[in-house]
């Protein structure tokens, strides 16, 4: 066992061998329709839900789903995924989300004031659900990371902030209203990062409608593979662990990954953490919950490192290797 330059830990070096699945970039244009993410810049209007039709539509797919939603005048970063890339939805729901927004107040107060309320709002906070939210109502503690004022002008006060997942914007406005004794609501609310996924690499729906089209029409891949990114753009900001080729096909057939069958894994790794099981070509496997952690993997000859719950591989891209 060693660590190399690149951060990564190595338990046992390996090399993989070209004649079995492939480097993601080196997938066929269908091939990454079938398992591919495309980040949506939402517009003001459409729900979330009809956003993803029209993806699935304008591709031809047969389903697409979303991660994060939005509400209707709410515009902004929404990763849509393409058919079996669906299966990683639920590894993108629980990351961190990053807005900017308008609160209006309904009385003047003072810059000092909202000022020092809004220094209080930074950290955990309790929070009750919005009566038109889709979960149970009540109170929920939810961590505030960041909550810059960009502007004040009159009533009128432009933030940006970086929480975490499952925090209600509409609702903090109402709770900074009430700390300073007045009311107040969300104006204008428009999310810039989603996880991994930022405003800068978003697409509008007539983008990735007109890359279609120009595929279709002229056979140049070049526009739609820039808009539709493979399944495993949508794990990189998760912790993984690389396995060797011989261990591809058992972990397809529901085996748990034994760490006989490691090449590589991150560092920090933790126990009951969600992992991104990977072969050593960048492919990913599928998602899994690691029983133990980096630094027990490093010195145990045996025992089972994850086991995974979200499988995205096809069975049989690499051959049976074993017993």
């Amino acid at each position: 066992m060693s660590k190399d330059e690149s951060g990564w830990i190595v338990k046992d070096e390996a090399e993989t061998d070209p004649k079995f699945g492939c480097f993601p970039h080196e997938r066929t244009i269908e091939e990454c329709l079938n398992n591919g993410l495309v980040v949506i810049d939402k517009p003001a209007g459409p729900t979330s839900h009809q956003v993803a039709a029209w993806t699935r539509d304008i591709l031809g797919a047969k389903k697409v789903g979303h991660s994060g939603t939005l509400d209707p005048q709410v515009t902004g970063v929404l990763p849509s995924l393409v058919n079996n890339a669906t299966k990683i939805t639920p590894a993108l729901l629980t990351e961190g989300k990053e807005y900017v927004f308008i609160m209006l107040l309904h009385s003047d107060v003072s810059e000092k004031m909202i000022r020092n309320t809004v220094s209080d709002f930074i950290g955990t906070i309790v929070q009750m659900p919005p009566v038109k939210s889709g979960v149970k109502r009540r109170l929920r503690q939810r961590n505030i990371y960041s909550l810059e004022i960009l502007e004040i002008s009159g009533r009128y006060v432009l933030f940006k902030t970086d929480v975490q997942a499952g925090t209600y914007i509409r609702t903090l406005c109402v709770d900074l209203g009430k700390r300073m004794g007045v009311k107040a609501h969300m104006h204008a609310l428009r999310r810039i990062r989603a996880g991994p996924f930022s405003e800068n690499q978003a697409v509008t729906l007539h983008d990735l409608k007109d890359a279609f089209i120009s595929f279709q029409e002229t056979g140049d891949e070049s526009q739609l593979r820039e808009i539709v990114k493979p399944v495993e753009f949508g794990v990189k900001h998760m912790k993984k662990i690389l396995v060797k080729d011989s261990t591809v096909s058992a972990l397809c057939h529901g085996a748990p990954l034994h760490i006989g069958g490691i090449s590589k894994l991150s560092k920090g790794i933790d126990a009951d953490d969600q992992v991104a099981i990977m072969s050593l070509k960048g492919e990913l496997i599928g998602i899994g919950t690691a029983k133990m952690c980096s630094d027990e993997i490093k010195v145990l000859k045996k025992g089972i490192v994850a086991t995974l719950n979200r499988l995205v591989m096809k069975e049989d891209l690499y051959p049976r290797m074993w017993k």
